[in-house]
C-alpha cells in the first residue's frame, strides 16, 4: 500500500510555468531545421566553388 505521509515528505513541487519556460528557452539546441539549413548552405557553397 502507498504510505501517503512518506510520499508527501518526498514531494517536491514542479517548476512554475515561468521558470520552466526560462529553462527551456535558455537552452541553445540545434534542431533538425537548423541542420538542414546548414547542409543546404554547405551544398550551395560547394556548387558555387566548382563552377
Amino acid at each position: 500500500m502507498i504510505n501517503f505521509e512518506e510520499e508527501l515528505k518526498k514531494y517536491k513541487p514542479s517548476l512554475d510555468v515561468n521558470e520552466a519556460e526560462g529553462a527551456i528557452y535558455s537552452r541553445d539546441i540545434t534542431d533538425v531545421i537548423d541542420i538542414i539549413k546548414d547542409m543546404l548552405d554547405e551544398s550551395k557553397d560547394v556548387k558555387g566553388t566548382n563552377r
